[in-house]
C-alpha cells in the first residue's frame, strides 16, 4: 500500500514490462494527443500478450450479482458456462457436452463435460465442476438477500424461481425489521403482515436440479425454445457451492476470493494499477486461447494517454477514443489507417413511435393529433419523407449506414434454418430497402391533407418531439429529423416542434405518460427470438399506446381515440403475436408468424424502424472478426478465439471485412 500511495502521489504508476509509464498526476505533462508525429509506422507489442489501458476500477467481481459491462467482462473471461458461441453465432458445446428438450421446451437437460477444474488464482486445481455447481449459482442468485442485478433471468422463465425470489425478499425484510427494532420478533413480523409460511417453497422446488453429478435438468414455466440464449447472462454462470459458502459476503472481492473454470485466470489484480489475465492450465479447450496473456493497467488519463502508447508501440488497442482524437486521428493520413468501427450493437434495436393516446399540453392540440395519428397516409407520409441516413450522420459521421435498421428486429439477430429472420417472406421487402423516398413522401402527404381536411383536422398539424437535453447527439438528431420533415413535407401541413424536456422526466414523465406525438425509442433484447422485439409493442404498453382501451378507463377517458382501421390493425397484430408465441412445435412455423406480425407494424407505418446500435471506433491488433459473438449477454466479450493481426485494420478494411463476415454468416449458419 505504501509504494501506491507514493505512486500515485508522484503521478506515476508503472505498466507492466515493456510498456513503459502511465501518467496520472494532474499537473503533470503528457504528450498532447492530437500532436501526432509523422510518417508513423506502428507495431504491435505483442508477445503473447495484449495490453491495454482502463480506467474504471471493479467494484466487486462477483459475478452472480453484478450488473456493471465492464465488470461482466471479467466474469466472461474467467467463468465458463454451459455453452459457447463460433464467430458467427452459432451455438456450441462449452462446459455442457450436450444438451436436450422434451417436446414442448418446459424441460431441459444438459450433460456436463466430465474432468473439469475449479482452479486458483495461481492455477492450482481445488475441485471438479459438476451440475450441483449450476444449482448452487441458482439459489444464490434467487435469494434476494444477495441483491443480484441479473436475477431478472430467472423470472418466468425458470419453475418457481419467482416465487422462491419474493419469499427469500419477505424473510429479508422480515429480519431487517427485528433488527431495526421495528417489530420484536420475526413472528410478530409474519403475523401483522399475515403472511402463512405454510404457504413457502423449498429450494427443491425451484426448476434447477442436479440429476446427477454430471446432469443439469432446468423445468420453465412455459415453453421457452430460445432458452439456450439465456444462458449467455451471468446469473446462469456455475460457482463452487463449498467455496462460495465459505467466502460468505467476501466471494468476488477480489481475485484471492474466487475460483475459476474459464479460459483465463485473474494471476495478479491491484486496484488502480493493473490486472493480468493468463490462460488457464486445466481449461477444457485450451488450443483455441490464441492470446496467452491479457494485461490491463490503470489510468485515470486513459482517455488521452492510450491513443499516444498506442503509437508509440506500447499498447495494443485503444478502446475509447475521445471525440477529438478521434477526428484528428481520421483527418491525418499518417493514423486514419490505424482506426476502424465496431461491429454495432445488434441486441439494440432503435425506432421512432407514433403516439396513439396523446396526453400532452392543450398548446400542442392533442385532438388534432388524434385525427393525424389515425390517418395511415399521414403516417406513411413520415416513414417515407424520414432521410435516416442523414439523420444517423448525427451519432455516426463516417458509416451511417452501417447502423441502418430496416426492420424492428435487428437483420443477423436470430436465423432459423440458416435463413436470417428478417429475409422470411414478410419481412424481406422491408429488410431489404431504405423507405426514403420523397415523391413518395409527397405523394401520401397530399393524400393525408385531403382525408384529414375531411375529418377536420386543422392544420398545420403539430408534432411534439422531446428528446434528453443531456444527450448532444439525441438533440443535435432531433434537430435533424424535425427540419428535415418539416422542409420535405411543407410548413403548411406539419410543425414539428423539437422539445427539451428534463432528463428525470425523459422516460417516466414522457413516454411513459404519453407526452410526445412522435419520439425515438429503443428496446434492447434479453434473449434471441422473435418474441423479443414483441415486447415494447404488448397490450398496454407505453412505447405508442397502440391497445390500451382498459388504460383508459381507469383514467376516466373515453374508450377509445383510435379509428375502427387503426383498432383493426392493432387486434390483427395482437392475434398474430399470440399464435406465434403459442407455436412451439414447429420453429419455422413461429419465426414466419412473428414475421407476418412484425411487418403489420411497418406496413401500416405504425412504427418506423430507424437503427441498431453504435459501438463506436477502436484501433486495435484484435481481430473483430475472430473470437465468438453473440448478440446479447457475455459471449462477445471473450478472449477465447481472438486472434491478433499483424496490423490495425483500417476503417475500410473492416467495412469490407464486416460484409465478407454476414455473408459468410448466412452460409454457415443451421437451425437455431
Amino acid at each position: 500500500m505504501k509504494k501506491l500511495i507514493a505512486l500515485v502521489l508522484c503521478g506515476i504508476l508503472l505498466l507492466p514490462s515493456g510498456c513503459g509509464v502511465v501518467n496520472n498526476g494532474a499537473d503533470t505533462d503528457t504528450e498532447d494527443p492530437l500532436d501526432i508525429p509523422q510518417n508513423i509506422s506502428v507495431d504491435s507489442s505483442s508477445d503473447g500478450i495484449f495490453r491495454t489501458l482502463y480506467s474504471f476500477e471493479y467494484t466487486t467481481l462477483n459475478y452472480l450479482v453484478t450488473g456493471n459491462y465492464r465488470e461482466l467482462r471479467a466474469a466472461a473471461n474467467i467463468i465458463d458456462g454451459l455453452v459457447e458461441y463460433d464467430s458467427y453465432g452459432a451455438v456450441l458445446p462449452a462446459l455442457a457436452e450436450s444438451w436436450s428438450h422434451n417436446r414442448d421446451y418446459t424441460v431441459w437437460r444438459f450433460n456436463i463435460r466430465p474432468g473439469q477444474k475449479w482452479v486458483d488464482k495461481d492455477g492450482n486445481a481445488v475441485a471438479g465442476v459438476t451440475a450441483h455447481d449450476w444449482v448452487a449459482a441458482a439459489r444464490y442468485v434467487n435469494d434476494a438477500r444477495n441483491n443480484s442485478a441479473l436475477q431478472y433471468m430467472y423470472e418466468e422463465i425458470i419453475l418457481n424461481a419467482s416465487e422462491y425470489y419474493t419469499q427469500s425478499r419477505i424473510i429479508w425484510d422480515a429480519a431487517n425489521a427485528v433488527y431495526n427494532r421495528e417489530v420484536l420478533s420475526l413472528e410478530e413480523f409474519f403475523q401483522i403482515n399475515r403472511i402463512d409460511l405454510t404457504e413457502f417453497i423449498t429450494f427443491d422446488e425451484v426448476g434447477v436440479t442436479a440429476v446427477d453429478d454430471y446432469t443439469l435438468e432446468y423445468r420453465m414455466t412455459r415453453p421457452v425454445p430460445f432458452f439456450l440464449s439465456i444462458l449467455s447472462y451471468a446469473s446462469y454462470l456455475p460457482v463452487y457451492g463449498p467455496f462460495l459458502e465459505e467466502q460468505g459476503e467476501n466471494f468476488g472481492k477480489d481475485n484471492e476470493s474466487l475460483l475459476f473454470n474459464g479460459a483465463y485466470i485473474l494471476a495478479e489484480f491491484e486496484p488502480y494499477v493493473k490486472r493480468i489475465f493468463r490462460a488457464n492450465p486445466y481449461y477444457w479447450d485450451r488450443d483455441n486461447v490464441r492470446i496467452q496473456e491479457f494485461h490491463q493497467t490503470f489510468s485515470a488519463e486513459e482517455p488521452t494517454l492510450a491513443p499516444v502508447m498506442f503509437l508509440q508501440g506500447e499498447l495494443d488497442e485503444v478502446e475509447n477514443f475521445r471525440a477529438d482524437i478521434l477526428e484528428s486521428w481520421l483527418e491525418n493520413p499518417d493514423t486514419m489507417a490505424f482506426v476502424r468501427s465496431r461491429k454495432p450493437d445488434i441486441s439494440r434495436s432503435y425506432f421512432y413511435t407514433f403516439n396513439f393516446e396523446p396526453r400532452f399540453d392543450a398548446q400542442y392540440e392533442p385532438d388534432n393529433w388524434i385525427i393525424a395519428v389515425n390517418n395511415e397516409n399521414f403516417r406513411n407520409s413520415f416513414m417515407y419523407g424520414m432521410d435516416r441516413v442523414n439523420a444517423l450522420s448525427v451519432t455516426e459521421p463516417h458509416n451511417p449506414e452501417l447502423l441502418l435498421n430496416n426492420t424492428i428486429t435487428p437483420a443477423k439477430f436470430t436465423f432459423m434454418e440458416g435463413r436470417d429472420f428478417t429475409q422470411f417472406d414478410a419481412l424481406r421487402p422491408f429488410s431489404e430497402r431504405d423507405p426514403f423516398d420523397p415523391e413518395k413522401a409527397l405523394e401520401y402527404r397530399d393524400k393525408a391533407k385531403e382525408e384529414l381536411a375531411e375529418a377536420g383536422a386543422a392544420f398545420p398539424i403539430k408534432v411534439l418531439i422531446p428528446y434528453n437535453p443531456l444527450s448532444a447527439i439525441w438533440n443535435e438528431e432531433s434537430f435533424a429529423i424535425g427540419q428535415q420533415l418539416e422542409d420535405l413535407l411543407g410548413a403548411d401541413f406539419v410543425n414539428i416542434i423539437v422539445s427539451e424536456n428534463p432528463y428525470s422526466a425523459s422516460l417516466s414523465g414522457i413516454r411513459r405518460n404519453g407526452q410526445f406525438a412522435f419520439m425515438k425509442c429503443s428496446w434492447t433484447a434479453d434473449y434471441v427470438d422473435p418474441q423479443a422485439w414483441t415486447i415494447p409493442f404488448g397490450r398496454g404498453n407505453s412505447y405508442n399506446f397502440m391497445h390500451t382501451d382498459e388504460y383508459r378507463l381507469l383514467d376516466g377517458l373515453p374508450a377509445t381515440n383510435k379509428t375502427e382501421e387503426t383498432q383493426a390493425i392493432t387486434t390483427e397484430y395482437y392475434r398474430k403475436v399470440d399464435a406465434a408465441i403459442a407455436q412451439t412445435a414447429n420453429l419455422t412455423s413461429r419465426y414466419r408468424a412473428f414475421a407476418e406480425a412484425e411487418a403489420m407494424l411497418i406496413q401500416h407505418a405504425i412504427i418506423i424502424p430507424f437503427s441498431v446500435g453504435s459501438n463506436g471506433f477502436t484501433a486495435s491488433y484484435r481481430d473483430p472478426f475472430s473470437g465468438m459473438f453473440s448478440p446479447i449477454g457475455l459471449p462477445s466479450m471473450r478472449y477465447k478465439g481472438v486472434r491478433f493481426l499483424e496490423q490495425p485494420m483500417s476503417n475500410d478494411e473492416f467495412l469490407s471485412a464486416h460484409a465478407e463476415w454476414k455473408a459468410r454468416m448466412i452460409e454457415t449458419r443451421g437451425e437455431n
